[in-house]
């Protein structure tokens, strides 16, 4: 087929099937965007919902150590399932629905997250918490203000790692429509539209890399005596 020379230039890149096209991206912005803050708003929801529930599983491990071996394992056996068969179990209970796509991506953040504040909470220095007891600190005390703070980076390496790896598997929640960018690479693969599939898999890779950066600036705010430790 002859292209007509009087087609606009931004046109034919789409009508070529050209990876790279700036025409996909002014003409289909909204969709991007919507795609865009779908993604965002189950990557947080999730990792959020993971840490609430983590915090209190890891505690319950400190607190009791045979318990430990029980908690760490069963977190971590989650993540042997298959995301495409998790999401499958979980459609009877919560439908074709977001909130199926968020449990599934709680469920596998708590394998990172549980065992990154274990690891955190077993590195503060036991003559720390042994001084802190001596000037009267409460269980609760010591927990808020020495323990969880000493645990900190850890934790927030944790996140790191869970925020990043959910960006990746929230594109598997396309398969009940709540994917995110996950949506559009579903539907670009499907029908061999390139400048999607880039568009899309570059997102996904942006969003990942901003996340880390995020949650690296906010640890460096929040833990000041690291930097002077490094200095």
């Amino acid at each position: 087929m002859v292209l007509s020379e009087e087609a606009p230039v931004g046109e034919n890149c789409m009508v070529r099937n050209e990876w790279i096209c700036p025409e996909y991206l002014t003409s289909r912005s909204d969709l991007l965007t919507d795609a865009l803050v779908q993604h965002v708003w189950l990557t947080v929801v999730s990792v959020v919902i993971g840490l609430v529930i983590a915090l209190p599983l890891a505690l319950l491990a400190r607190r009791y150590p045979r318990l430990e071996g029980a908690v760490v394992g069963t977190t971590t056996a989650i993540y042997t399932i298959p995301s495409l068969a998790l999401f499958a179990l979980l459609v009877p209970v919560s439908g074709l629905s977001a909130g199926t796509v968020v449990t599934g991506l709680a469920l596998y953040s708590l394998t990172i997250l549980v065992r990154y504040i274990v690891e955190g909470l077993h590195a503060v220095p036991a003559d720390v918490v042994e001084a802190a007891q001596g000037m009267g600190y409460g269980a609760r005390r010591l927990l808020w203000t020495v323990e969880l703070p000493l645990a900190l980076p850890s934790v927030m390496a944790g996140l790191r790692v869970a925020a990043v790896s959910t960006v990746a598997l929230t594109t598997v929640g396309s398969i009940v429509s709540y994917g995110g960018l996950g949506n559009l690479l579903l539907e670009a693969v499907n029908t061999q539209f390139k400048p999607q599939v880039l568009t899309a898999s570059v997102l996904c890779v942006l969003l990942a890399f901003a996340f880390d950066l995020l949650i690296v600036v906010s640890q460096r705010l929040m833990t000041p005596w690291t930097r002077a430790r490094a200095v």
